[in-house]
């Protein structure tokens, strides 16, 4: 954590912007580079870093808010953080240890080749490398990729899949919110091969934070508020990304319908999964105990009792449960994150830990944030 008395550097930006101090970093710890600080993700880094034991933020950038101070934009971390928001700069990040990027999509695939030379390594929060196939990339994404060559090289940061492929890792993708809910909660059954993998079904509604910080009218309270709805039904950016994953733990073909929805919230993902069991029900409590008994991150339920967006709020964790209702031969699963940590941000640190040897629960010990407000949010 950055101390307020610590020896200062200075930063400074263009156009005459004025120029803050910034922290000098402990030569022991890991120095941490975030590209995008100032959408959710971005603060989201933050909060988790600042209690991380091992590992300093150093440098954070920003165009938009270039010389600005990082505690003034968000509040909550005065005496945290002494740093102030830079232009991306490649010889100042690729002298980091790790460097995360919090950007949309497109941001990344310019950058990563230049850091990754520099001898940083990357875990990318956005979509730029979670699709393996440059073609399909581009068909969704609407633009060629800027830097196909590193497409089989980066490694997919789904810890509870690749977990020894990502320690060896210099280019990790984090998976998307949706993708993580929808993988983790078919994963055992996929895996075992006890499901039809034609015709899986995710029906996932997610809070308004998954739609990032920009200004976008659908977004407004009072658009939100006190109503549900469906959207991207014929198609959503996330799709390829589940189907791959899918495809890569049943090791064939899967096919999934994905219906996302958007939650009168602000953080959570709750996803129903349904599939077509091919044989007789195995006790299926106990494969999901057994297959996750040794994930830090990961919660099944006792069965009868399903998960609730509200108890992993603000925590790196998933809970799930698991039933065959009237004993027949649908199987449903049901899956809880908070899209802003084991979602997104709470993920990559617990990737950075696994791909630099540290304790991979450091930094992410937060328990889920209970009462909530009136509204549920």
């Amino acid at each position: 954590m950055g101390s307020i008395d610590s020896p200062l550097r200075y930063s400074t930006c263009e156009a005459g912007r004025r120029s803050y101090p910034r922290t000098s970093v402990d030569r022991d710890m890991v120095k941490v580079g975030i590209v995008g600080g100032t959408g959710y993700t971005g603060v989201e880094l933050l909060r988790l870093l600042a209690t991380h034991d091992e590992a300093e933020v150093v440098v954070i950038t920003s165009r938009a808010e270039c010389g600005r101070r990082v505690d003034d934009l968000f509040p909550n971390l005065r005496g945290y953080y002494d740093l102030v928001f830079q232009e991306p700069d490649v010889g100042t990040l690729g002298a980091c240890d790790i460097v995360f990027f919090a950007t949309p999509h497109n941001v990344a695939m310019n950058l990563v080749p230049e850091l990754l030379a520099a001898g940083a390594r990357v875990v990318d929060l956005s979509a730029d490398y979670r699709i393996r196939d440059a073609g399909l990339w581009s068909q969704w994404y609407g633009e060629a990729h800027a830097s196909p060559e590193l497409l089989a090289e980066a490694v997919y940061g789904l810890p509870e899949l690749n977990r020894e492929k990502i320690a060896a890792a210099r280019l990790v993708a984090c998976p998307g919110c949706y993708p993580t809910s929808v993988q983790l909660g078919f994963m055992p059954l996929l895996a075992r091969g006890l499901v039809d993998t034609q015709h899986l079904i995710a029906s996932s509604a997610s809070g308004v934070s998954g739609a990032g910080r920009q200004a976008n009218i659908d977004n407004l309270l009072s658009e939100t508020a006190d109503s549900f709805k469906a959207y991207g039904v014929n198609g959503h950016r996330h799709l390829p990304e589940i189907e791959q994953g899918l495809s890569d733990i049943a090791a064939q073909q899967a096919h999934v319908t994905f219906v996302p929805h958007l939650l009168p919230i602000v953080r959570g993902i709750h996803s129903t999964l349904f599939a077509k069991l091919r044989g007789e029900a195995e006790d299926l409590q106990a494969l999901y105990e057994d297959w996750y008994a040794q994930e830090p991150f990961v919660d099944v339920l006792p069965a009868g009792i399903f998960p609730q967006t509200r108890t992993v709020k603000g925590a790196n964790r998933c809970q799930v449960s698991v039933a065959v209702p009237q004993g027949r031969s649908t199987v449903v699963v049901m899956v809880t994150i908070d899209n802003l940590v084991k979602g997104a941000s709470g993920q990559a640190v617990q990737n950075m830990n696994i791909m630099l040897g540290l304790n991979e629960k450091a930094g992410l010990h937060q328990i889920g944030l209970l009462p909530l407000d009136p509204a549920g949010r």
